[in-house]
């Protein structure tokens, strides 16, 4: 392709110089048919001498009737003409020396400042020579045979220059290409993940709710034994078991509607004025036998004060619970929970603490996703469906608040949030 540029730029620079030459031969001419009128004189029975006829009849030179700005304007003219605007070029007429005799032994009449030194380098410049004679001209006739040439510096530049929307339109088409490319194999290595992370999710969902249908069917056989059809306090028992599965299903589905309304942004908060501190104290009152149980201990750093945020209570109080049972699904040994809250600026700062397993950077990065569970070495050690911390996020989000999380490996892990305040004298109007 460069190759063909060089070669067109090649015989546009000819066309050039022969456009040039043709007018320059024109005016050659018609100088050339003004000094024949001279040879043979009428009316004057004086004849000059021989000498004196030859210096009146001799054409005069290029030089003698063209300036230097002229024949630049002249080129440019040309090169403008054949689609070579801007194009630097040098040039030169030579007289005296004959057409086949060499350009550096020729007499200059008009040339450009840097012609020498453009034609000595053959390599990155590109010259073309047109003698400035025509058919009806004699070369060894009285007029000087003039030549003229021209030379294009840097010629590979100029190609380059031409074919830069080409290049442009290579380089864009390519990126394009490559871009769709990357889209496609990106949407194909998505497509794979979300197709495991589904899998994952149906084989939690099929394990979460295979676990309450089996005890049910158990309490179910057990409470048709004649045994405990008899025995009040045992039927009582079994009773309560199925209530409390019951429970567990329920709240499974409602986890999976919430999923699916946060997919929709279906999300409807029902704002109020709310204190932070005691949605805080009351979860943790929640989770009181539960912590109890596994001998937990639970640091509550709530600063008193003023602690009144727009909030919806439902959702905001999910929020927490999902936050602290996280940190006991999570936990070790000796399972620690330090709860803090504080002031900053017009915002509620929230930090849970906890020294439980801690979490890899990669998971960091995704553990707001949906479904996306961090492995724990088994499945179903850990129970849930990867969507509690995606809908913490979704609800901070809905709440204007921010979230982050820092955690390093058998270290623990904190959560902190900052959930947009009402402003004091509103709050307090409110209050009144």
């Amino acid at each position: 392709m460069v190759e063909n540029k060089e070669e067109e730029l090649h015989h546009k620079l000819v066309d050039v110089t022969a456009d040039v030459a043709r007018e320059l031969i024109d005016y050659k001419q018609t100088a050339l048919s003004g000094s024949q009128l001279l040879r043979s004189p009428q009316g004057f029975g004086f004849r000059p001498s021989e000498q004196f006829m030859q210096e009146l009849m001799r054409p005069s030179l290029i030089s003698q009737h063209f300036s230097y700005q002229e024949m630049s304007e002249l080129l440019r003219k040309a090169f403008n003409y054949r689609g070579l605007k801007d194009t630097k070029f040098e040039f030169c007429v030579f007289s005296g020396g004959g057409i086949n005799a060499s350009i550096f032994s020729n007499t200059n009449e008009l040339k450009s400042g840097n012609y020498y030194p453009a034609l000595k380098d053959t390599i990155h410049n590109l010259q073309t020579i047109y003698p400035l004679v025509n058919n009806t001209m004699e070369l060894n006739g009285p007029e000087p045979f003039e030549t003229i040439s021209i030379v294009v510096p840097d010629y590979k530049s100029v190609v380059i220059k031409q074919m830069r929307w080409m290049i442009f339109g290579v380089v864009f088409f390519t990126l394009v290409i490559i871009s769709a490319f990357y889209v496609t194999v990106r949407t194909l290595l998505m497509q794979k993940k979300l197709s495991e992370i589904k899998n994952d999710f149906i084989n939690n969902m099929t394990h979460e709710f295979k676990t309450p249908l089996a005890t049910i069917s158990l309490a179910v056989d057990a409470m048709r034994n004649e045994k405990v059809v008899q025995d009040r306090e045992k039927s009582a028992y079994f009773s309560g078991i199925i209530k409390e599965e019951n429970k567990r299903m329920n709240k499974q589905v409602e986890t999976i509607l919430q999923a699916a309304l946060i997919d929709r942004q279906e999300l409807q908060l029902k704002l109020q004025p709310l204190h932070i501190n005691e949605v805080i104290r009351r979860v943790m009152d929640n989770f009181k036998l539960q912590l109890e149980e596994i001998q937990a201990k639970v640091v509550l750093q709530l600063e008193d004060g003023y602690d009144l945020a727009d909030a919806d209570e439902v959702h905001f109080t999910n929020l927490i619970s999902n936050l602290i049972d996280n940190a006991i699904k999570y936990s070790r040994e000796k399972l620690m929970i330090r709860v803090q809250t504080h002031r900053n600026g017009k915002n509620m700062a929230i930090r849970i603490e906890d020294n439980g397993i801690g979490m890899t950077k990669e998971t960091q990065r995704r553990i707001f996703e949906k479904f996306y569970r961090a492995h724990t070495g088994n499945v179903h050690n850990v129970k849930g469906f990867g969507l509690g911390l995606s809908y913490v996020k979704s609800v901070v989000d809905a709440h204007n608040g921010r979230i982050k999380v820092e955690s390093n490996v058998g270290k623990g892990t904190i959560f902190t949030l900052e959930i947009p305040m009402i402003r004091q004298e509103k709050g307090l109007a409110l209050n009144a």
